[in-house]
């Protein structure tokens, strides 16, 4: 991973409230240990922080992400339309996302989230390559964003 793209993502991360920064790497740590060969792409948009985590540079293979708004941080499955969901976990009626509000980084290890995020690899249009040299790409940065913090 660059030296330098993780030092930007860090200078996205620290616009935030310091418990909402520190949520947003606990989940980010979780992720990458997850997916060790994941290709991770950066967005940094009008209305959050946006990490990608997908198979290839190409952000329509993304099968998860990490959303980063001011008061929280949400799981999203990218490819989630189709994916089983008993427990009915899953919010939103798009025609393709699917999205989790995590209310702490230990929602990730939740043996149903667990569940889904395996689910969701199975399902994914191009397969994740945990051999594969995870890398870490910024790839917008937008002029006007939301405040990052709650007023």
């Amino acid at each position: 991973m660059s030296v330098s793209a993780q030092k930007q993502l860090d200078g996205f991360l620290d616009k935030y409230l310091p418990e909402i920064a520190a949520e947003a790497r606990a989940c980010l740590k979780i992720m990458r240990t997850r997916l060790p060969g994941a290709v991770q792409l950066v967005y940094d948009n009008y209305n959050g922080l946006v990490i990608g985590f997908g198979p290839t540079e190409r952000p329509s293979a993304a099968i998860f992400s990490l959303l980063v708004l001011a008061d929280h941080v949400t799981l999203c499955f990218l490819q989630g339309v189709k994916i089983p969901d008993p427990d009915r976990l899953l919010q939103g009626s798009g025609n393709v996302v699917r999205h989790i509000r995590l209310k702490s980084p230990a929602d990730l290890n939740r043996k149903e989230i667990r569940e889904l995020m395996s689910a969701a690899l199975e399902m994914a249009r191009i397969p994740m390559d945990p051999a594969a040299k995870g890398t870490l790409t910024i790839r917008s940065i937008s002029a006007k964003q939301r405040p990052r913090r709650p007023a």
